[in-house]
């Protein structure tokens, strides 16, 4: 670390030193730099000797030591996450975050005269990118394309003061038409946003992507989903019938039968065919409140 780093740090030489117990992890000013929030100086004792301990014991390291340098976590976690998509969820980067904490606990030498904050600070920040990029099912060639075909729109619309067509980006590229076209498709299908968004804000006049891709003329999906569960219930109750009682159903609901003409389809008399199919009815009755009952 330079002299320069070490008085910005508060430090005038000498080791460095976690803050005690309580202190938490000031927000970086508005210059926003990568460097963590400056703490007073001492040695990392605390960090060196949790890690010592891990290192002996092979116990986990001590909870009031990750406990007090989750603030910095939050802070790394938080810078990150404005250059961030807002379909990102701010607990995975604290999830990632930790296990960059608990890595640094662990490695830190302060023999080499590296302030512990500064250490963690890195590795927090890399476990995180890490994270994203294993979350990412995107290639890491076609992020870059997109970022390149980011500037050339740019280069071009500041180039020309105009918004950029087609065909400049792609010459801009050193591409045809064709392949720009294929390679924007490509772009399509990695973007990724969220139903659940909030758009209009500035407006007053919220509203979600769910609200415009919503056709109110489809079927629910779920009422749909409950009546095909309906229907095969339904269906294996009929099976179950005596095959007199399934029969008279059929020829009554769905051939549209009279009890007469059903009564001579089956050779018997009318009365019977009531009793056949009031039989019937209570017998589904039955079979499905106890279905239903089971299901509750």
């Amino acid at each position: 670390m330079t002299d320069r780093a070490a008085r910005s740090d508060g430090v005038s030489g000498g080791g460095h030193q976690p803050p005690p117990a309580g202190d938490s992890v000031p927000a970086c000013g508005p210059g926003g730099g990568s460097e963590p929030p400056s703490r007073p100086a001492a040695a990392s004792t605390d960090a060196a000797g949790a890690r010592a301990t891990y290192q002996r014991s092979g116990r986990p390291l001590d909870e009031a030591v990750v406990v007090r340098y989750l603030p910095l976590v939050k802070h790394v976690a938080a810078r990150l996450a404005m250059g961030l998509p807002s379909h990102i969820e701010m607990d995975d980067l604290h999830s990632y975050g930790i296990f960059g904490l608990l890595d640094a606990l662990q490695k830190f030498d302060p023999g080499r005269g590296v302030k512990f904050e500064t250490y963690a600070f890195t590795r927090i920040r890399g476990a995180i990118l890490d994270g994203l990029r294993a979350m990412d099912w995107v290639p890491t060639s076609m992020r870059q394309r997109a970022r390149q075909v980011e500037d050339a729109f740019s280069r071009v619309e500041a180039r020309l003061g105009h918004s950029a067509e087609d065909v400049e980006v792609a010459e801009e590229l050193g591409m045809g038409l064709g392949d720009f076209h294929r390679l924007m498709r490509d772009m399509e299908r990695a973007s990724v946003l969220s139903l659940d968004e909030l758009w209009g804000e500035d407006s007053g006049e919220e509203y979600t992507l769910r609200d415009l891709v919503r056709d109110d003329r489809a079927p629910d999906p779920t009422e749909s989903a409950e009546w095909r569960d309906r229907e095969e219930i339904l269906a294996a109750a009929i099976d179950a019938l005596p095959e007199r009682e399934r029969t008279v159903l059929t020829l009554f609901y769905y051939d549209g039968l009279v009890p007469k003409e059903i009564a001579a389809v089956l050779g018997v008399s009318v009365s019977r065919v009531s009793q056949l199919h009031t039989r019937a009815v209570m017998r589904l009755k039955g079979r499905l409140t106890a279905t239903q009952r089971s299901l509750l």
